[in-house]
């Protein structure tokens, strides 16, 4: 019988200051991979612990957000990565990870709503108004010395099936293009290569990532992209919707690259949500079937579940009136599982808090969520 989850087995994940952690949205900590080795982390007591319990068919607390998505019919991180590795023989455990998502800092463009500085450094002036910064730095490190980390996991890597890039913003991260020059020296390209990019920048100093993109054989990008023009400019505030347009037509042509949306579901966009799938089709920027949904768990404020009942309402027949005999089975499902986990818990309480928050954000930034 598989375990319960396969990412202890499987993946590595490397998140801020250099924890290791079960997964990016498991606060489960294993070790820091600047301070110990690849070996010791990943045979470690905290690693094995979680192994065990997930060989015994038992869950952890700490895994709470693919728990409360899965309990609504949804998707989460777990049922993708037991699907994705499923051909793996995990018994005994691997001698090394073979899924890699590598977080090098917190270097990004873009100043998204929904984020915070942990995870974006040009967030850091507003938060240190908020109070809300995480140390006194714009950029927090999370890999210290980029060729230690590459001589310290350098087997693992030119090994890896595949390596998951986040944020911070990748495309504006030289240690993702230091090591993907590094694994097309060594000829180490067999991997799959995936990104959760806000899509604003195809080249950084003087690298070209359509270039390196060439060398491996698939490249799946998940733009992060909340909602069309001004109101996803607003979101994702720094993002420019003529840009991504134009970096989509980029793109177009390459074979090996496919494109999907990714937005992030919040009560900032899930009342144009179908505006944005359907701009998104008719512009071809995507087939009918590329969306990739996260449905935002945290800040709570954020968190769609705290709708009044008669919003909810609304956007549930919005979404079911937009279905036609052309909307394909999967986006029925996907947009499905957001009514369903929209529907799941009544957090009205909180509405106050977003009210609270976004003025007070508004403020800082000269903006207003009302005119949207």
């Amino acid at each position: 019988m598989k375990p319960t989850c396969l990412n202890p087995f499987v993946h590595l994940h490397i998140s801020n200051n250099g924890i290791v952690k079960a997964c990016c949205v498991a606060n489960i900590p294993f070790g820091n991979i600047n301070e110990q080795s690849l070996k010791d982390i990943w045979n470690g007591a905290a690693i094995n612990d979680l192994r065990d319990k997930f060989r015994a068919g038992k869950t952890d607390p700490r895994c709470a957000v693919c728990h409360n998505i899965e309990a609504v019919g949804g998707k989460s991180i777990r049922m993708e990565t037991n699907e994705k590795f499923q051909h793996l023989t995990v018994d005994p455990v691997p001698n090394l990870p073979v899924y890699f998502d590598i977080r090098f800092s917190n270097i990004c463009n873009f100043r998204c709503r929904t984020c915070y500085h942990g995870a974006s450094s040009k967030w850091f002036n507003d938060a240190k108004v908020l109070g809300t910064n995480i140390g006194e730095k714009a950029i927090i490190k999370n890999i210290e010395d980029v060729q230690a980390f590459i001589k310290k996991t350098g087997k693992a890597l030119l090994e890896a099936e595949e390596f998951y890039f986040a944020g911070g913003e990748p495309l504006v991260t030289e240690e993702h293009y230091i090591l993907l020059e590094w694994l097309i020296e060594n000829k180490a390209t067999k991997a799959r290569l995936r990104y959760n990019t806000n899509f604003s920048k195809l080249q950084f100093k003087h690298y070209d990532v359509l270039q390196l993109w060439q060398h491996f054989p698939e490249v799946e990008i998940l733009g992060s992209i909340d909602a069309t023009g001004k109101l996803g400019e607003y979101i994702r505030k720094e993002m420019d919707w003529n840009s991504i347009l134009i970096n989509r037509e980029k793109i177009r042509g390459l074979p090996n690259v496919t494109f999907k949306i990714a937005p992030t579901i919040s009560v900032l966009n899930i009342h144009h949500l179908i505006n944005l799938y359907e701009e998104c089709v008719e512009n071809k920027m995507i087939e009918p079937e590329d969306v990739y949904i996260n449905i935002l768990e945290q800040p709570k404020y954020y968190n769609i579940q705290i709708l009044k009942s008669e919003e909810k309402e609304k956007i549930t027949r919005q979404i079911l009136n937009s279905f036609t005999e052309k909307t394909p089975i999967s986006i029925k499902k996907a947009f499905q599982e957001i009514m369903d986990y929209m529907n799941a818990k009544d957090r009205a309480n909180l509405w106050p808090l977003f009210e609270q928050k976004t003025k007070t954000l508004d403020e800082l930034r000269g903006e207003n969520y009302k005119k949207f």
